[in-house]
């Protein structure tokens, strides 16, 4: 399948060889009295892109494609979180104190689950990572090897951070990887324009950066 309108020119993929990953569609960082709320964030932004988030994933499971779920998520005695993490910044809260959800991006909390809309099925691949991108200290390069994947599909939050880590990840990893624009969201728009920029700048050094509304139709026609 060829998506001829992705930025910066074509981009080609085969269905039997591309996963769809998702980026950190976890309560915390979406819903009111999240984590990232606490921080001092307009969470409506990022709740703004989940009905094109559910169309894609809707159509992707549709054509039987490979999903891939990820989620920030630390153990119970942050022994795999640093306190350079930890203790970064200001925040009123702290990855692990007690929020309004639970324990705040501790595995198993309730902030700590995928919004209900975009809730994994049964045999869909769930990754918990400590850090920002999908494929550190995760076994997700070698699930995708398993499973022959050479591209990947994009979308969640937040832009410029752990999805725009993710694809440099990936990028490392020998993976073309696509960024849907309008399934992934900032807390601060013009940081998302940026990361937009700066993936697929100079011949889609990190990826390539397309619309949702582009990619339907040719799972459609699938």
């Amino acid at each position: 399948m060829q998506l001829n309108q992705a930025q910066p020119f074509p981009y080609n993929f085969e269905l039997k060889s591309t996963a769809l990953v998702i980026i950190d569609m976890q309560r915390d960082f979406i819903e009111p009295g999240g984590f990232g709320e606490t921080l001092g964030n307009d969470v409506s932004l990022l709740q703004a892109i989940v009905p094109a988030c559910q169309a894609v994933l809707e159509a992707w499971r549709g054509v039987g494609g490979l999903v891939v779920h990820t989620r920030e998520a630390h153990r119970a005695d942050l022994a795999d979180c640093p306190p350079a993490k930890r203790n970064r910044g200001n925040p009123s809260l702290r990855i692990g104190d007690m929020g309004a959800m639970g324990r705040i991006l501790i595995a198993g909390e309730p902030g700590n689950q995928f919004i209900a809309a975009l809730a994994p099925l049964p045999g869909e691949i769930v990754i918990d990572k400590p850090g920002k991108g999908a494929f550190y200290a995760t076994p997700l390069h070698e699930l995708l090897q398993q499973e022959g994947i050479t591209h990947l599909l994009f979308m969640g939050v937040t832009t410029e951070v752990c999805v725009q880590t993710s694809m440099r990840e990936a990028n490392d990893r020998g993976y073309d990887s696509l960024l849907l624009e309008d399934c992934t969201e900032s807390y601060f728009p013009a940081f998302k324009a940026a990361a937009l920029e700066m993936m697929r700048a100079q011949g889609a050094i990190v990826g390539w950066t397309a619309a949702s509304g582009q990619l339907l139709p040719l799972l459609q026609d699938c």
